[in-house]
């Protein structure tokens, strides 16, 4: 299975995605795809087995991902403080791949009906949604 995360800002939400999977799927691939270096840079930390940066990686990256990780604002045209262009959200959006967006509350948009739980609860459940994958 081919496992994209994408991040911005600091890449903090990233690197805890990245780490949290290599640890429970150590042989699984991940692709870290950052809107801006640091953020590229702190999962390939995590333990990503590759990244990159910028608008056209996240392009590329999501024509043949199985599974699209990230921040709910990587669907969302100028979200995280504009880090997510146009082009970026319709690629993820026309993705062939399951999408699994972590309903974080920032940059002006608000997902209302979903509980506040913690980074590290949201993540857990990422975990659990790639094993399920993996398993089916």
């Amino acid at each position: 299975m081919k496992i994209v995360v994408i991040d911005s800002q600091g890449g903090g939400i990233g690197r805890q995605v990245v780490s949290s999977i290599k640890a429970e799927f150590p042989d699984q691939a991940v692709t870290a795809i950052g809107t801006n270096v640091q953020a590229t840079s702190a999962m390939l930390k995590a333990g990503a087995d590759q990244g990159a940066t910028g608008e056209n990686p996240v392009i590329v990256a999501c024509r043949d991902a199985d599974v699209i990780i990230g921040p709910i604002g990587i669907v969302i045209a100028d979200s995280m403080i504009g880090e997510v262009s146009p082009a970026m959200a319709l690629a993820v959006c026309q993705s062939r791949a399951k999408r699994i967006l972590i309903p974080v509350n920032h940059c002006d948009n608000i997902v209302v009906g979903v509980s506040d739980l913690s980074i590290g609860r949201l993540i857990h459940e990422v975990v659990d949604r790639i094993r399920a994958m993996l398993t089916a």
